[in-house]
């Protein structure tokens, strides 16, 4: 987050910078106010780049066998630019490396861990295994530890499900 800060700062010296050139340029025709506009505007503009980025910067650096599942994308009321255009704050992903399959009385089951990564003030990354029976498509969370089966908590994924095709098909 001090890099951020840093860049920023950058960001609105360099924009300061331009706007003076240009008040230099026009004969000190533009009023005073330009060069702090300018700053401004400059820091602006790298908060906006930097949290339109964020998403396409993380998936180049998973590796090449990560599959993105979901993905979410948000508005917020202090930045009233996403109204217009949401930002993808959160993101799902499984590495296809990782899944482990087999059987069990019949069924295709398929072992793997599911990573979430959310975009706050740091990059917040939670990772749950889970245990996903292929045929009927019943999705159960296992204990981080223990890797034992949460029943309580199973749920049945929809036949189009991005997260099934890509564990049971893709692996």
């Amino acid at each position: 987050m001090i890099w951020h800060l840093i860049a920023a700062v950058f960001a609105g010296l360099a924009a300061a910078g331009i706007g003076l050139l240009l008040r230099t340029l026009s004969g000190k025709r533009l009023p005073k106010w330009i060069v702090p506009l300018c700053g401004g505007l400059g820091m602006i503009s790298y908060q906006i780049h930097m949290e339109y980025s964020w998403f396409d910067h993380k998936q180049a650096q998973l590796p090449e066998t990560a599959e993105v599942i979901s993905s979410d994308t948000s508005e917020q009321v202090w930045r009233p630019w996403t109204y217009a255009f949401p930002v993808t704050t959160k993101f799902s992903m499984v590495d296809r490396n990782n899944v482990q399959l087999g059987t069990s009385d019949g069924d295709r089951l398929a072992q793997f861990i599911l990573y979430q990564f959310e975009r706050h003030y740091t990059d917040v990354v939670t990772h749950q295994p889970y245990l996903l029976n292929c045929d009927n498509r019943e999705l159960v969370p296992l204990e981080r530890d223990t890797r034992e089966p949460q029943i309580d908590r199973m749920r049945t994924l929809r036949d189009t499900s991005t997260l099934l095709s890509t564990v049971c098909d893709g692996a």
